[in-house]
């Protein structure tokens, strides 16, 4: 049934269906594996006290990020669209909403991904090449320079990059339990460290804490939903999804067990880099550079598939907007939004350059996007349901199973994830995303009024 205050959705131009499941997959995968395997687990493990409520958290935020695939696979097959979530939120709450989304994740959520991501493979290179400050917003900024040009290349070049990176990631993250059983055939205990923080007690505000980070590790899976305009068929936008998510949680539990194994819960806790502090232990330096390459290549696989997918929504909020007519423009011999592409690196450089001048680089960055990132996937998770009851007629490859138990159970766990991320951030932390999101209204509205004179 129609609604009669919902827009009108609008003739998007549908580019080529060229990507295979495999494609897709690996852009899930790499949106999803990088910074946040490699450097949250010991704030896991600071929060929850011991071994088996740590694993625990980490299965648990496993299941909620595969309903969330399970949602975002109804959402992409129903109505898919080079926009993703903007064209969800577009046809669930309206065309603000949906802009709100599409400035909000130009300016805050994939611009700091990017940085963020940046900032770490860069980080860990240095362990290997030592760099001072300067020097390091330089190399990533280059970094970032060098995957916009490969992905302005075309989208099957892009996406064949990020195949070979995903793989790579793969490995070191199987590295990590092959190195713990090695330490287990060879009855090598864990060496407790010399100083450790001593093991919190078990409390419903340290689970949630531990929540935030592990969610951290889990989020990106929902971006790649801005590829389900070009994948051959809508089910392979699901395979790519569900099937993505699920080797994400094995691949978390494996490195999480290993982490614990050969580290110890205290020698974890008070790790900067267990991966590093693993293979070292376990196979001595030559270990620990090859996972720091490895480290480093999995923030950069990231970065590269936030470049494949990050200029799509912006590129489809300026269909809409005839204002920013300028950045809809669709390069068909390559299939990519190029000037779109171009103008969320700039964006990008710019907060590698807020970044580094900061101090603090990678912590900036998470707490200036957490909280809007977290807001948005719950209305995204709310609109399933949403979607269901306003536009029943329209066909649906994939249902969400359990309806609307799951659906449900993915928003209200994205609203505490949301909750506690305001919390963790601050309302100072919370006023600048909040305030650069209201700033997308008066950039709208000023060009609205441009046009109009």
């Amino acid at each position: 049934m129609h609604h009669p205050t919902a827009p009108a959705s609008p003739t998007h131009h549908v580019p080529k269906r060229v990507l295979s499941t495999w494609a897709a997959a690996a852009v899930v995968v790499g949106m999803v594996i990088g910074a946040g395997i490699f450097r949250t687990p010991p704030l896991v493990a600071q929060s929850l006290g011991s071994d088996g409520a740590v694993l625990f958290a980490w299965a648990l935020g496993g299941a909620f990020a595969l309903i969330g695939a399970f949602c975002y696979a109804e959402l992409s097959a129903a109505f898919p669209d080079t926009g993703g979530d903007y064209r969800f939120l577009r046809e669930a709450f309206g065309a603000d909403a949906a802009y709100l989304f599409a400035w909000s994740r130009f300016a805050v959520i994939f611009s700091a991904s990017g940085a963020l991501l940046a900032f770490v493979g860069i980080d860990y290179l240095a362990e290997l090449v030592p760099m001072d400050t300067m020097t390091r917003a330089v190399v990533a900024g280059a970094m970032v320079i060098a995957l916009t040009v490969l992905n302005l290349q075309g989208v099957q070049i892009g996406t064949r990059a990020q195949i070979a990176m995903v793989a790579l990631d793969v490995i070191a993250l199987l590295a990590l339990g092959a190195a713990a059983l090695w330490l287990v055939s060879q009855g090598v205990a864990p060496v407790p460290p010399a100083s450790a923080p001593a093991a919190a007690p078990f409390s419903l505000g340290g689970f949630g804490q531990a929540m935030i980070f592990i969610m951290l590790a889990y989020g990106g899976f929902n971006d790649a939903s801005t590829l389900s305009a070009e994948v051959r068929t809508p089910r392979d936008m699901t395979r790519a999804l569900v099937g993505g998510m699920a080797m994400i949680t094995a691949l978390y539990m494996i490195a999480n067990w290993a982490y614990l194994r050969g580290l110890g819960h205290a020698g974890l806790a008070a790790s900067d880099a267990p991966a590093a502090a693993l293979m070292a232990f376990a196979f001595g330096q030559t270990g620990k550079t090859i996972i720091v390459i490895g480290v480093a290549v999995a923030a950069f696989a990231v970065l590269n598939a936030l470049i494949i997918v990050g200029g799509r929504t912006l590129y489809t909020a300026a269909e809409d907007e005839p204002a920013l007519a300028r950045l809809a423009e669709w390069d068909q011999s390559r299939g990519v939004p190029r000037a779109a592409i171009l103008v969320q690196t700039a964006v990008e450089l710019a907060l590698i350059a807020w970044g580094a001048a900061s101090g603090r680089g990678f912590a900036t960055m998470v707490d200036y996007l957490s909280p809007i990132y977290w807001l948005f996937l719950t209305m995204s998770g709310l609109a399933v349901v949403i979607l269901r009851r306003r536009k029943p007629l329209v066909e649906r490859p994939y249902k969400v199973p359990l309806y609307p138990l799951l659906p449900l159970l993915f928003a209200g766990s994205c609203a505490c994830v949301f909750y506690s991320s305001v919390l963790y951030v601050g309302w100072s932390g919370c006023l600048i995303s909040f305030g650069v999101m209201a700033l997308g209204l008066l950039v709208r509205t000023g060009f609205r009024m441009t046009v109009k004179g």
